[in-house]
This record gives structure tokens, C-alpha cells and sequence, in this order.
């Protein structure tokens, strides 16, 4: 199923008809991605349910109720139910609707069940790099972090800026959502945004330059520097943990591995998908991925329909 992903990229800045859905494929494919560490005020993981919440409309039917379980949920799920809370230690919500720079429109009701849960939420962010010609966001003038000069309008200067905006929009949108819920000062705001897991969702389900065509070592080169961006902008607004999402076919696809990341990413936390089952996944736990660093998480498709994801540390107790 790895290959048939090759051909769901998309070429623009165009919503994919599914985001962040990939324990639909086997496990055969391991996905992954990437965390960091950082300390900051009671945020978005306080773990008290906010007023207002109810169970009965937000919650659907449970697997298991495993609590070493996470489930994970974005716009997809705006206009259904979300996982009963006896079926999840947390939440894993999607910041965006499906591509860089947008907003999830359900995320302040999402945070809100999140919170109801046992464990701290997290948050994710799709990302991608469509290159000059294909998007309005384009930094084209910006001049920090990096360059990025009309001259030169597709250096590496222009997709690192490109990555590190489209990190810092969805810490913004994760931070109206928290101030929105929580009724708090911007300051407290951030903070609370801030104090939580991040992931970072590398997909060819997004726009890449590396899959424009054939993978180039130049394209793939790009498109690091536009992950490269987006953990720096989070890791710039002292995010807790900053992570990357994505399985060994796709990753390498995007940033060609090894031979052009040279370790800028090694020793961040995965969070490997792709998995039929619980015991399968659980079972992952102590597998590698493709950055080096630590398994943290890995998902398959729960009974009643929502992605579930075992969390290794719970089950290595």
C-alpha cells in the first residue's frame, strides 16, 4: 500500500480528500513522527473538563477503554461525534483542514473533550512545501528567519521561511483555541498552547517540490529546510514537544533520508502508524523508525472508526 500513497499528492495548496488517516494502510507501512521537550504553564493539558462540555454530544462508541490508548481526531470529525472518553488517556487534535495555513473550524470543541480526558492533549500540524508558484503564502521579502529574495524566489531561505509561517499559523490557531475555551489573557494563551506535545504531519498526500516529478536530491533538499522551519518556529515558541509525522516510504520520498537530512532530525520522538490492531501496534513499540529517535506513539484504526494510538510508554509501564 506504500507505493499506491505515491499518486494522493496533491499539486497546490488543495484540500486531500483524507489527511491524517493512515492506519488505513497495513502493517507492512510504518509511520512516523517527531517530539521535543519543553516546560511552561498548566495549558492545554490541564486536565479538568471545561464547563459546558457534555459527554452525551460529544462522545461515540468506545473500543476497548484502554486507558494507554490515545485517539486522534481533526475536521474529519467536525460534523460527528468524538470518542467516548472511557476509550482514550488523550487526544491527538489536528490544528488545520488538511493543508498548511488553515484553521481545524472544530478545534475549540475538540480541545474541549480533549481536556475531558486523563492525560495532557497534543496537537498536530499539517505541512508541505508547493514551491513559488502555487501557493499565496509564499514569503517572497521575508528576510527572517532566513532570506528570501524576489531574486532567488525557490532557495532554501524561501521554503525554510515558507515552513517556519506555516508552523507558527497553526501555534496561532492552537492558541485562539485555547484562549477561546478557556476564557484566559492571550500570555496565558500561548502558554497553554505551548505545554503540550506537537506533531508535525509529513504526508505526499501534501504538496512537495521532491514529488513534482522525480524525487531530486534539490527538491528533497527544499523540503527539509521546510521541516527544518517548522520545528525551529515551534521550538522558537517553547513548545513542550515538537513532532513529525510521516511513514519510512513517504519520509524518504519527501527529504530522501538520511544522505540529505544528515541527522537534523535525529533524536526526535516517533509516533509510528499503519497498524491493524492494538497488539500490533503495541508491539511496535519498541521498534526503529527513520529519525533515531524514541517510539512515543503508534496508530491503527480502532473498532468503532477513529484512529487509536498505543502509547509506548504506558505499555512499557
Amino acid at each position: 500500500m506504500a507505493d499506491a500513497w505515491a499518486g494522493l499528492r496533491t499539486h497546490s495548496e488543495v484540500r486531500p480528500v483524507q489527511v491524517h488517516s493512515l492506519t488505513r494502510v497495513g502493517a507492512t507501512v510504518s509511520l512516523v513522527i517527531v517530539v521535543l521537550t519543553v516546560t511552561a504553564l498548566p495549558a492545554a493539558s490541564e486536565s479538568s473538563a471545561p464547563a459546558g462540555a457534555s459527554a452525551e454530544s460529544i462522545e461515540a462508541g468506545s473500543p476497548s477503554g484502554d486507558s494507554g490508548v490515545a485517539r486522534d481526531v481533526s475536521y474529519p470529525q467536525c460534523s460527528g461525534s468524538l470518542p467516548r472518553q472511557a476509550s482514550a488517556a488523550s487526544g491527538v487534535l489536528g490544528t488545520n483542514d488538511g493543508i498548511s495555513f488553515t484553521r481545524n473550524p472544530c478545534l475549540v470543541r475538540q480541545l474541549a473533550w480533549a481536556k475531558s480526558l486523563r492525560l495532557p492533549p497534543a496537537f498536530y500540524a499539517n505541512t508541505g512545501n508547493p514551491g513559488p508558484q502555487r501557493t499565496t503564502h509564499w514569503p517572497i521579502g521575508q528576510s527572517s528567519p532566513r532570506v528570501c529574495a524576489a531574486s532567488d524566489p525557490n532557495s532554501i531561505g524561501c521554503s525554510y521561511d515558507y515552513g517556519w509561517n506555516a508552523a507558527w499559523h497553526s501555534y496561532t490557531v492552537a492558541t485562539d483555541a485555547a484562549q477561546q475555551l478557556h476564557h484566559v489573557d492571550r500570555v496565558n494563551a500561548r502558554h497553554r498552547a505551548a505545554n503540550v506535545e506537537w506533531w508535525l504531519d509529513v504526508e505526499t498526500m501534501n504538496s512537495w517540490q521532491a514529488l513534482d516529478d522525480q524525487p531530486s536530491i534539490a527538491a528533497q533538499r527544499l523540503d527539509v529546510a521546510t521541516i527544518q522551519g517548522e520545528v525551529d518556529a515551534l521550538r522558537a515558541a517553547h513548545v513542550e514537544s515538537v513532532g513529525i509525522y510521516s511513514t519510512a516510504f513517504q519520509w524518504k520520498q519527501i527529504t530522501g533520508g538520511p544522505r540529505v537530512t544528515r541527522g537534523w532530525f535525529a533524536g526526535l520522538p516517533q509516533w509510528l502508524a499503519g497498524y491493524e490492531s492494538q497488539a500490533a501496534s503495541a508491539s511496535a513499540c519498541g521498534q526503529g523508525g527513520f529519525t533515531g529517535g524514541p517510539v512515543r506513539m503508534t496508530q491503527y484504526l480502532g473498532p468503532d472508526g477513529f484512529d487509536s494510538d498505543v502509547l509506548c510508554g504506558a505499555t512499557a509501564g
